[in-house]
């Protein structure tokens, strides 16, 4: 629709008089009851009647009680549940047309006309053949005398707006499904747990992971532990792999590792199709080396537990997203799938996915597998490519005589040491010397330089905090003994892991080019931090890990208020001036509000909060959790906020405060953490090589102009190198914070998720994109 249109419409009036019905089919996965919660809560906030179909497709054939009216209340304390409560099941009856007939009819009777599928893309495929055969369907239905040609007229047209649920993450056309990140996390707390009992007992591990034709889960997984090996359907291995795996695994405990892990994908294949099973490859790996070898197969494991932070906050935007379009779309609109692409929501038309997603399985089928890992689009691809550059072991015999030294600067956050770790590899692969700098520009200033080699890194995927050290100190008044030691190392470049100060360093660093020829090297930043406020990036390592901190905390503090009852938290969230944790958390716990520095408040606001609390108590969910961030506003304190909630509330609720406090920046690093960084590190060597080829002239690197020194920032869909120089503008010093954050626009969809009476801007909604003209290159 045109953005004109979306402007003058007003959201709250959109689903009046229209009748939306949300279900679930296919496998459960972690996340769905996020979006069957937007889905409804955002339905009624649009003034529509809004029903649940109890046990997916077959309560649709059902009918009577299995379709029944949602309300607000009904979706409270979902968010943290995993699976779906409104129920999934396999359903034969749909699949004729004699059951998708009375599925027809019992939408008709209620008025429903747009449906709401949260599945895979066999339960979305059925989702888009009713509704093609729709008005035949009602045809059949008068003839019977079981409707009458006024309902059949009243209902005309069937709207269906399609999420995926899955965790293989194999819909093609989407980054991410809903309940990929939850099973990365299962699977990465098994290998964690089972690497210090393989490391006890110099073992070799074989996990086989859930993914039958996609092996999406097994090469992040591999990627995000630094899996020995892995194997996926859509890339077998060269024939001979035996050797080639026997061979890596010796090189390996060669090198002084006391383990080996290796992740199998459910459906992997040799080169002529035939399984690959765990069993075939423990056989091979005891008879051939005599290794202590154990299997693990994870199983339904990966389906369980509670949805990652990104899960509920992906499945909370996606229900949002889904009503708009359902409410948007004409009779001539496609059936669309709603999903995020990077940051981004996007719809996407249905049946181009589902195209894209058997063409998949066609290219593996006959053997096209480069063409396999194409059609699994560009974040599957670059998981594959950097997996391949990283699995190499043996480094090249001629060095390129390049020594590139990699710091860590402010707070430790999680993920910096995978970040280390890959550009160590990358920079060993590349024929670079890798030299370590302790505590940060200290450590650069008094010389705590050292090499740092391929076994020093195995095994800092999974770990926390900073190995290197890190502090928070600046270069600009170490800047004549750190151009000594520059001189000194005979470095040649230079990567900085870390929050704002790393950027603000990286700067002074630049601006002493003018002064101090020894500053004339290519550098990046990093940006890792749990506040996310490093400009030229969406997102910063550590900040996943963070999140989900706060949201199991979240977890645990409404369980505590559900249980005694009129009782409202205030929980005080890290992040400097930046809102991102306060307002993400609070979508991803279910908040009533959040407190931020970029949005800004008064007493009144708080007032207006106070009241919507003590009208919640009169409901049945008689609990409240509010976040602030830490230097929301310097005199409404946490204390403050606490005590005139306290105050206001007396006799309706009473109040109790948190302070998260430096846990946040601990803990071991999310699924996403360790990729991201890995995918970070391993980039910022590749670039830095091909920049210190632009840079050497006359027998020397000499790097000053600004495009030598770059933020290697996650914009939008892609990773991009930015110049120190050009960010200054977007850049609010005095606070530390990027002028403009991406995450401002999703603050809305919290407060109505949370009952809150404000208009949300329809004016930017995703148009549909089309998946075939962009892959058209790949298809032929």
């Amino acid at each position: 629709m045109s953005k004109d249109l979306h402007s003058t419409m007003d959201p709250t009036k959109m689903g009046i008089g229209r009748s939306i019905a949300v279900l679930t089919s296919g496998g459960d996965a972690q996340g769905m009851n996020a979006a069957v919660r937007a889905t409804v809560r955002v339905g009624l906030y649009t003034g529509a009647k809004v029903y649940f179909v109890h046990e997916g497709y077959q309560g649709l054939v059902d009918g009577g009680d299995h379709i029944r009216p949602a309300t607000w209340e009904s979706v409270s304390m979902m968010l943290q549940l995993g699976g779906t409560v409104i129920g999934s099941a396999r359903c034969k009856d749909f699949r004729s047309r004699e059951g998708r007939t009375k599925a027809a009819c019992n939408l008709v009777k209620l008025g429903i006309t747009n449906l709401c599928v949260i599945g895979g893309d066999g339960s979305l495929t059925g989702a888009n053949e009713f509704r093609t055969e729709w008005s035949g369907l009602l045809a059949d239905l008068v003839r019977a005398g079981k409707i009458t040609p006024e309902e059949a007229k009243k209902s005309s047209h069937l709207n269906i707006v399609g999420m995926v649920g899955s965790i293989d993450n194999d819909f093609c056309g989407t980054d991410m499904t809903i309940g990929t990140d939850s099973a990365l996390h299962r699977i990465i707390e098994v290998v964690d747990a089972i690497t210090t009992t393989a490391q006890s007992h110099q073992r070799t591990f074989i996990l086989e992971v859930m993914g039958r034709h996609c092996g999406y889960l097994a090469l992040v997984s591999a990627l995000a532990c630094g899996a020995d090996w892995v194997f996926i359907p859509e890339m077998p291995p060269d024939d001979g792999w035996e050797n080639h795996l026997c061979r890596r695994l010796t090189d390996q405990r060669g090198r002084g590792s006391r383990l080996n892990v290796i992740i199998v994908a459910e459906g992997a294949i040799s080169s002529d199709g035939k399984p690959i099973t765990s069993d075939q490859i423990k056989k091979l790996v005891t008879d051939r080396l005599g290794f202590d070898t154990r299997t693990t197969i994870l199983g339904h494991v990966q389906r369980g537990g509670t949805p990652s932070a990104f899960d509920r906050i992906l499945g909370s935007r996606m229900g949002v997203e889904a009503v708009m379009a359902l409410l948007e779309a004409t009779p001539d609109t496609p059936a669309c799938v709603v999903s995020l692409s990077g940051n981004q929501a996007v719809r996407l038309p249905l049946m181009e996915c589902v195209q894209v997603t058997k063409d998949v399985t066609a290219a593996m089928a006959s053997g096209r597998f480069d063409e396999a890992i194409k059609l699994r689009g560009k974040s599957f691809e670059n998981n594959w490519n950097t997996y391949k550059l990283l699995a190499h072991i043996n480094p090249p015999d001629v060095k390129s005589n390049i020594n590139v030294a990699i710091m860590n600067i402010g707070a430790p956050c999680a993920g910096m040491n995978a970040a280390v770790r890959a550009a160590v590899k990358m920079g060993i692969i590349q024929g670079h010397s890798m030299f370590a700098v302790h505590d940060g520009f200290d450590g650069l200033a008094h010389g705590q330089i050292e090499p740092i080699n391929w076994t020093t890194v195995s095994g800092w995927t999974g770990k926390g905090g900073s190995m290197l050290g890190t502090k928070r100190t600046l270069p600009g008044k170490l800047l004549e003994e750190i151009s000594e030691n520059i001189a000194k190392f005979n470095l040649h470049a230079l990567i900085i892991i870390g929050g704002f100060e790393a950027y603000v360093g990286g700067l002074e660093m630049v601006q002493a080019r003018e002064k101090y020829e020894e500053m004339c090297i290519p550098m990046v930043v990093i940006p890792a931090t749990v506040s996310n406020n490093v400009p030229g990036s969406d997102f910063s390592i550590g900040a996943d890990t963070a999140l989900n901190t706060i949201t199991s905390t979240c977890d645990r503090i409404k369980q505590s208020a559900a249980g005694t009852k009129r009782r409202v938290f205030i929980v005080e969230t890290m992040g400097g001036y930046c809102g991102y944790l306060a307002t993400m958390a609070g979508l991803a716990a279910g908040a009533d509000a959040a407190y931020i520095y970029e949005e800004k408040f008064n007493i009144r606001d708080l007032e207006t909060n106070v009241e919507h609390l003590v009208e919640k108590m009169k409901t049945t969910v008689k609990r409240g959790l509010i976040l602030r961030n830490e230097n929301c506003n310097a005199n409404y304190t946490t204390d403050f906020i606490f005590n005139l909630y306290s105050e206001e509330g007396r006799g309706v609720f009473d109040c109790r405060k948190n302070i998260l406090g430096h846990m946040q920046q601990g803990g071991t690093p999310t699924p996403f953490d360790r990729n991201f960084a890995t995918k970070m590190g391993a980039k910022s060597i590749l670039w830095l090589t091909e920049k210190l080829k632009e840079c050497y002239r006359h027998g020397r690197i000499f790097a000053n102009t600004p495009d030598s020194a770059c933020v290697l920032g996650m914009r939008k869909r892609a990773l991009t190198f930015q110049p120190l120089d050009d960010l200054k503008v977007d850049t609010d010093f005095e606070h530390r914070i990027p002028k403009t954050q991406w995450w401002l626009k999703i603050r809305p969809i919290m407060k109505i998720l949370a009952k809150y009476d404000i208009k949300l801007d329809t004016s930017e909604h995703a148009d549909i994109e089309h998946v075939l003209n962009k892959r058209g290159n790949h298809l032929k």
